[in-house]
């Protein structure tokens, strides 16, 4: 006699359910699939807005490479997938443009601080500027007005230093220097500016031979 329990298609050897029975039985699972997919876009669309914050507040400060904002990203937890696809659309926008970055920064580093190109290209390297940008860029800065800049410098600093002569034209060269300046270009702009102070600074001038000293150490 076949028991109550076979009969009811419960046991071991028990028939697979229904069409019907298979489909309320999938339910939960799509059902789930769902409102993980649900989540994960949200997720998706929340540090995306997240990163859109970060780049925007960093813009607001000054303008930024790629590079710096990506660095900020990083920072910020955002995902290398998501930070991509918004500095793609800053790109597109014209909101992040490294070429134009690289051109202000050399005018305004230049005119502000007098730094020369060499400390100006490590400045755009730090800031993750493209080589070939970078040097597109300095190419604004000729030798010309360089060694204006380095006299202009010398000239102010030399009218608040004190000391004797070689004291003082090594302070005004290591000053150069640590602006980027090369060793003659330092040299030479610091002999005129002595040359054009007194007659006594002009003949300790008279004496420098700027070929001859250009590879000299100087005091920091």
């Amino acid at each position: 006699m076949t028991s109550r329990r076979a009969r009811a298609g419960r046991g071991w050897d028990a028939s697979p359910p229904r069409t019907g029975d298979a489909a309320t039985a999938a339910a939960p699972r799509r059902g789930r699939r769902n409102a993980d997919a649900a989540t994960n876009s949200a997720s998706s669309t929340d540090e995306a807005e997240l990163a859109r914050e970060v780049c925007l507040r960093q813009l607001a400060v000054r303008p930024r490479t790629r590079a710096e904002l990506a660095r900020a990203l990083t920072r910020r937890g955002i995902s290398a997938e998501v930070a991509t696809v918004v500095l793609d659309r800053y790109d597109e926008v014209g909101m992040i443009d490294d070429a134009a970055f690289a051109r202000a920064w050399v005018s305004s580093r230049h005119v502000g601080r007098g730094l020369a190109r060499r400390a100006l290209a490590t400045e755009l390297r730090q800031r993750g500027v493209d080589g070939d940008v970078a040097k597109s860029a300095l190419g604004e800065l000729d030798d010309e007005t360089e060694a204006e800049t380095a006299r202009a410098l010398a000239e102010r600093k030399l009218r608040v230093t004190r000391g004797e002569p070689d004291a003082v034209f090594r302070r005004l060269v290591g000053m150069l220097a640590r602006k980027g300046y090369s060793p003659g270009v330092a040299i030479r702009a610091v002999k005129e500016a002595l040359a054009a102070q007194s007659a006594e600074a002009a003949e300790f001038a008279e004496q420098i031979d700027a070929e001859a000293l250009s590879d000299i150490e100087v005091d920091p």
